[in-house]
């Protein structure tokens, strides 16, 4: 690659990686970055994204689930339309990237486009409304909604604050009468994400970018163990149904399953013991439960022992034990087409091709329901993720501005 084609993806980069610090300021919370699904930050993150949409020449709307959505037309009429983005909510005390550096990489591109270098095909810049699921327990609204796959009854939902999902969608100033029409109904060639890794395989390997050819499928579930609530002073231990202990022997056994099984990632993300009190007896403890595999069969037979292992302590302890499932989606081989599109423009633009898997989730799993798909990790520095020491080097945005500009002229 010669000098000044490295300068201005240097530049791009930067530009890139200013804007999604910019965004991080953005938060429901003073000191840390917490944006939330169809919370009065995302307006503000709205404003800034479709300014900078509208300036590359993009037409803008948003659909009714809140997804930002910027078009710009191909050079040929009627062709087909290449998707890229990602998402713009983020988990609570997020960094600056997961998701937003996806978004601003698609714009980015974009912007660098003129007459000569514009495509045939059109290109939509997607910023999901959706992705973590922090705010109704549900993950990927945005894009299910695009796909079509959103499910009616999740409307009904509530947060913390007893809101629905059909009343937060009132409040942002949407119409959830217009859901069906967010769906995507054009001819589209494919749908593109820009990621980081959000873990260290890059970084052990010393490489900017990866070819992600795989997407682990993941249950997520919330469990209940319900016992007695008493009081901590007079009940004795051999008369207690106490569910806090309960929980906690179970919790690890999460961890030893997925310790024994190769590949295999289970996480108790939170519990909560009710009433809560010092001196009272936890009669109910609920918590989340994880479950990760690129192999669907694993995953499933990893979920059964574990919940068979709840049960059993359960019985004995003289408790119920109840769960629900949140999410249960699939693994997702992206497409072969467009994943040798992208090693191919890695290798083109002067770096080494590493061909991995993600054990997290992307809307990328959502939209192959719809269309061909394909990644491109950009490396997590010490792979920190989901946390505000998240980062990303200049020098690897660039690297992954290069690999967007070669993977669209090989499209082409």
């Amino acid at each position: 690659m010669n000098m000044m084609n490295l300068r201005g993806s240097l530049d791009v980069a930067k530009r890139a990686v200013d804007r999604c610090l910019m965004l991080a300021k953005l938060s429901e919370e003073e000191h840390q970055t917490t944006r939330t699904f169809l919370t009065p930050p995302m307006h503000e993150a709205h404003r800034l994204v479709r300014g900078w949409m509208e300036d590359a020449g993009m037409t803008v709307t948003v659909d009714a689930i809140g997804n930002l959505r910027g078009l710009l037309q191909g050079a040929r009429s009627n062709a087909p339309l290449l998707l890229m983005g990602s998402h713009l909510d983020t988990v609570p005390g997020a960094g600056a990237f997961d998701g937003v550096l996806g978004v601003m990489l698609g714009l980015s591109l974009v912007e660098t486009l003129d007459d000569q270098t514009r495509p045939e095909f059109g290109i939509e810049i997607i910023a999901f409304s959706e992705e973590e699921g922090v705010r109704f327990g549900v993950p990927f609204l945005g894009s299910k909604a695009l796909t079509g796959l959103l499910d009616p009854t999740i409307l009904q939902r509530l947060d913390a604050r007893g809101i629905t999902v059909t009343q937060a969608i009132r409040d942002f100033g949407l119409d959830p009468g217009d859901l069906k029409d967010a769906e995507f109904r054009s001819k589209a060639l494919g749908y593109i994400e820009f990621h980081i890794e959000q873990g260290p395989v890059l970084d052990s390997l010393n490489l900017p970018v990866g070819v992600v050819e795989a997407i682990a499928g993941q249950t997520r579930l919330e469990v209940r163990f319900e016992g007695k609530t008493n009081h901590a002073g007079t009940t004795p231990m051999h008369l207690r149904r106490d569910a806090l202990p309960a929980a906690s022997e179970w919790i690890i056994e999460v961890e030893r399953e997925a310790t024994a099984t190769p590949g295999l990632v289970a996480t108790v993300g939170w519990i909560a013991a009710k009433p809560g009190a010092a001196n009272v007896i936890p009669g109910e403890v609920r918590a989340s439960l994880d479950v990760r595999h690129q192999d669907d069969s694993i995953r499933s037979s990893s979920v059964r022992r574990i919940l068979d292992c709840a049960r059993a302590i359960a019985e004995r302890r003289r408790l119920q034990f109840k769960w629900e499932v949140r999410q249960e989606q699939a693994a997702v081989s992206c497409d072969s087409a467009l994943t040798e599109t992208m090693a191919r423009s890695v290798e083109t633009a002067g770096y080494p091709v590493h061909r991995m898997v993600s054990g997290a989730g992307h809307d990328a799993m959502v939209m192959a329901s719809r269309m061909p798909v394909a990644m491109l990790f950009v490396r997590s520095p010490a792979g920190i993720s989901h946390h505000s020491d998240e980062s990303v080097r200049i020098e690897d945005v660039a690297s992954s501005v290069d690999v967007g500009r070669q993977f669209l002229r090989h499209l082409e």
